[in-house]
């Protein structure tokens, strides 16, 4: 009795051994569907690799190339994005300033011209701008398509693919190379609001 309980244990206990070896397997590395290579790991898998869904399957280096390339334009893309929802929201607020009736500063003297350069500034827009619903609408599609593509990018970087995070960087670093490129300083601003305020440097 005592031989059969011991060898009961020992099997027993081999058993969880090789469940508990077999979970921290899958932990570290998951096989998905259609045999994807899936790991929650730091890996450098390419073939059989999958992103996003079994269909995005990588069965060649062609087809991993191309996904790279994908994933470069897609992070370009969202600093288009981001460019566009501050160049928009810059648009309304020229459109605002220029809608606005702008009478030159006269002195009280008749015929009286100093030069002063404040004659033609416009009002400062102490008040801000409130778009229009067809203008916020606008507003809300851009910061809602820059969120839905900067969620894709997040979730390909939870493959922790060493190759897909590489060309993450890239993309962020041409995208903010090619839509980032502004003045700096002086009477240029980069941020909408506070060019509403600026007035004549």
């Amino acid at each position: 009795m005592e031989g059969m309980d011991h060898g009961a244990m020992g099997t027993a206990t081999t058993s969880a051994a090789a469940g508990a070896t077999s979970t921290a397997s899958s932990m570290g590395g998951m096989g998905g569907g259609n045999g994807c290579k899936i790991s929650m790991l730091w890996n450098w898998y390419t073939i059989d690799s999958c992103f996003l869904a079994s269909s995005w399957k990588i069965t060649s280096n062609g087809v991993f190339a191309g996904s790279c390339i994908g994933v470069v334009l897609l992070v370009i893309s969202l600093e288009m994005l981001r460019r566009a929802v501050k160049e928009y929201d810059r648009f309304l607020v020229n459109k605002h300033l220029k809608s606005l009736a702008v009478t030159p500063t006269r002195s009280s003297k008749a015929g009286s011209d100093d030069g002063s350069p404040a004659r033609n500034c416009p009002p400062v827009v102490s008040q801000g701008y409130r778009p229009t619903i067809l203008e916020q609408a606008i507003r809300a599609l851009l910061h809602m398509t820059q969120f839905a593509v900067a969620y894709f990018v997040m979730l390909l970087a939870m493959y922790y693919n060493g190759y897909i995070i590489i060309c993450i960087f890239i993309g962020a670093y041409l995208g903010s190379f090619i839509f980032h490129w502004e003045p700096l300083g002086g009477g240029q601003q980069t941020s909408a609001s506070q060019e509403a305020t600026v007035c004549c440097g």
